[in-house]
């Protein structure tokens, strides 16, 4: 039989249709016996996958229920060399060019990483991913100050990779569960690359994947005595006070470094549960709205002097125009990663915002 053609389109029309009973692996018996007998009614190995990825794409929510059956007809369909390098091919390219995908993806290549019975001399299912990954890492530089296609598709390999290192998980023979080494390394690189061009979609892109991996690449460093993450705010400090990059590009970066100062969101908690009170919570009244009165003198929640004053006007005003009783947001959706951005900001409280946020993360090293 002639070997199947790589498919690396996102959109495929197989014949299969990820509705019908041969989808599942009951019907794999029947796959096996129609290529015995010559019957091209059922889907090559290209087609079955690409309909499968594309499936999950669409309904990400049946990977849990589904994906045991993917893996156990790859079992008796990928046998060959060939077929695991045309496999590991298909689900890379899904991962790198369909918007939403590389979680899915990074998911997809841990399970078929540790199920998948084949493993040759050319390499298992992780390896040949991982090389993979090397080709398109070694052409960083290219990429970072390439064509914004170029860059478009450099962005798509960095967030799967991020997706990778979070997601792609290595056992010991001890049986301990890590994550690659080999990934945490790449992704420095990489965001050197992004930095050294600090072109406003290289450094969004940095800025992404700091949101997705900082808090686990920064605990990882610190366990091995490495200061890498002082080294990356410090590069995004200079970005910020040097680069001709946008207001609002430079807006995201100093969101991300404060951010970083609040240890990346994580809030742990206490021992023993207490509820928050004026008395035991030094930010009880943190986002508590200020008020003025006629002389112009603020006060909040917190100036006893106040408080009824202050109770009779919060029920007065609307603080939540954009949210139902329920928390849904009425405003639309929008970009996750550029929603943090005001509309307008006055240049002098613009200037003053920055030098609030890098004094704020100096004072934090100290």
């Amino acid at each position: 039989m002639a070997k199947p053609q790589v498919v690396v389109a996102p959109v495929l029309m197989s014949k299969l249709s990820v509705n019908a009973p041969e989808f599942y692996p009951s019907g794999y018996s029947n796959y096996t016996e129609s290529y015995e007998d010559g019957c091209e009614d059922y889907p090559t190995l290209s087609e079955y996958v690409q309909d499968f990825l594309n499936h999950l794409t669409e309904q990400p929510g049946s990977f849990e229920t589904e994906i045991e059956q993917f893996a156990e007809t790859l079992n008796g369909w990928v046998t060959t060399d060939v077929a695991l390098q045309e496999l590991m091919e298909l689900i890379y390219q899904q991962a790198t060019s369909i918007p939403n995908f590389s979680y899915m993806g990074a998911r997809l290549c841990n399970y078929l990483s540790h199920h998948l019975t084949i493993s040759p001399q050319s390499g298992n299912f992780r390896q040949l991913l991982l090389k993979r990954c090397q080709t398109e890492y070694e052409l960083r530089d290219q990429a970072a100050k390439g064509d914004e296609r170029t860059r478009k598709r450099f962005h798509a390999f960095v967030l799967f990779l991020g997706e990778l290192y979070l997601n792609l998980e290595i056992k010991g023979t001890n049986g301990q569960v890590t994550r690659a080494d080999i990934l945490q390394a790449g992704l420095r690189e990489l965001l050197n690359a992004l930095f050294s061009n600090p072109m406003d979609d290289n450094l969004i892109c940095a800025v992404k994947l700091l949101k997705l991996t900082g808090s686990v690449l920064e605990d990882a460093w610190k366990e091995k005595g490495k200061n890498d993450m002082e080294e990356i705010i410090q590069r995004i400090e200079n970005v910020v006070l040097d680069a001709n990059c946008s207001r609002d590009v430079k807006q995201m970066l100093l969101k991300l470094v404060e951010l970083r100062s609040s240890n990346w969101g994580r809030v742990h908690a206490t021992s023993t549960y207490r509820e928050a009170t004026p008395e035991n919570d030094p930010n009880y009244f943190m986002n508590e709205p200020t008020f003025y009165t006629s002389d112009g003198v603020p006060f909040t929640a917190a100036d006893p002097d106040y408080q009824e004053k202050y109770q009779e006007l919060l029920e007065r005003e609307d603080f939540f125009p954009d949210y139902e009783e329920n928390g849904t947001d009425l405003s639309g959706a929008g970009d996750p990663y550029l929603d943090d951005i005001d509309d307008e900001m006055d240049p002098e409280i613009e200037e003053a915002y920055e030098k609030f946020c890098l004094e704020s993360e100096r004072k934090r090293k100290q």
